[in-house]
């Protein structure tokens, strides 16, 4: 067995007592109360740190009502909330500098192009902001609405620890997501340089059980791939045809981008389950990032046990969205509670 599997196998042992305490934290009070919480620390993130703190005391409930509420008119909400905090964590950290407007900010960069879920945000922002104003930070607000959204399509109610506050700039400049058609290795790296591992990046990519990309992001699978002027061969031929006519060649400027379901079996639904492993093994993954897991032999490893048990996957969820949460975050005097998300306070 090699080390990362020894890992694996550990943190499956230990991942139902996370799962757990956040189960406790968001289901129905029992009848005994938990242990009171530690007090905050001024440059760390806390349990519950506005209730703690009672700067907000109901800041995590008016999240909560909001997101079932937007959940309930559009299940998109999740896979859009998903990619927003991804795309603010892997940059300069989870400082909600990707929520700021500006003609050169990250919003702008080619690799976000297609985010959405701004407005939820800002609907959320100014609930708070009537009941509590200048407490909530957007950064916390970006983390508790996505854990909310993702529980809702069926993944768990993982911790989130809080007390973030929001970055001052966002530059377009500082935008380095990978592309979708990364290699196994190149984007285990990238993973790495964000202080995550290979279990967090097989189960993160796991995120790609629902949403939709645009056809621009998968074209080169289909018709070039890697300037061969040939399909991506990993893919699965029925499969391959199917796409090719969901997502024809780009002829002419102008010419209407698609958008198509990451997976299709998912679709509409946008549910949160392990269908997305099966058909990373089925070699009818719509990313190349997805189908690349098959080449690592750890990554297959994984992706062979969340394939065949959904609990595994969930209890890994939980754990490695918490860690991606803490990438960078800003803490104490650090940064700012913006009153708007999208522009700084000065």
């Amino acid at each position: 067995m090699t080390r990362n599997q020894r890992i694996f196998v550990f943190l499956i042992a230990v991942l139902p007592l996370l799962v757990s305490v956040c189960s406790s934290a968001t289901s129905a009070p029992s009848s005994k109360p938990p242990p009171p919480p530690p007090p905050p620390q001024q440059n760390k993130l806390t349990w519950h740190y506005y209730k703690v703190t009672n700067t907000c005391r109901d800041a995590e409930a008016f999240i909560q009502h909001q997101v079932k509420k937007f959940w309930d008119q559009d299940k998109s909400i999740t896979a859009k909330l998903l990619r927003l905090l991804y795309s603010d964590c892997f940059i300069t950290g989870c400082d909600a500098s990707v929520l700021l407007d500006g003609p050169n900010s990250e919003k702008t960069a080619p690799q976000n192009w297609g985010l959405g879920g701004f407005y939820f945000i800002d609907n959320v922002k100014k609930v708070l902001e009537h009941y509590c104003p200048g407490a909530v930070s957007c950064a916390d607000i970006l983390n508790l609405a996505t854990r909310d959204a993702v529980h809702l399509a069926g993944a768990p109610s993982y911790p989130v620890l809080t007390g973030r506050r929001d970055g001052l700039t966002s530059s377009r400049s500082s935008v380095d997501l990978p592309s979708p058609s990364i290699s196994w290795q190149a984007s285990l790296d990238y993973f790495k340089s964000r202080g995550l591992n290979v279990l967090d990046m097989t189960t993160l990519l796991g995120s790609h059980s629902m949403g939709k990309t645009h056809c621009r992001f998968i074209l080169d699978r289909l018709y070039n791939f890697n300037g061969t002027n040939k399909p991506d061969p990993s893919m699965e031929p029925s499969f391959l045809s199917s796409m090719r006519k969901l997502c024809p060649p780009r002829t002419t400027k102008g010419q209407s981008d698609p958008l198509v379901y990451l997976n299709p079996q998912s679709g509409a639904n946008y549910n949160f389950t392990q269908s997305y492993y099966s058909r990373v093994l089925s070699k009818k993954a719509v990313l190349g990032v997805d189908q690349q897991l098959l080449f690592g032999e750890d990554t297959k490893d994984i992706t062979d046990e969340f394939a065949a048990g959904f609990e595994d996957f969930r209890r890994s969820y939980a754990y490695s969205m918490s860690r991606m949460g803490a990438i960078k975050v800003l803490t104490g005097n650090q940064g700012e509670i913006r009153r708007n998300c999208r522009v700084p306070n000065h």
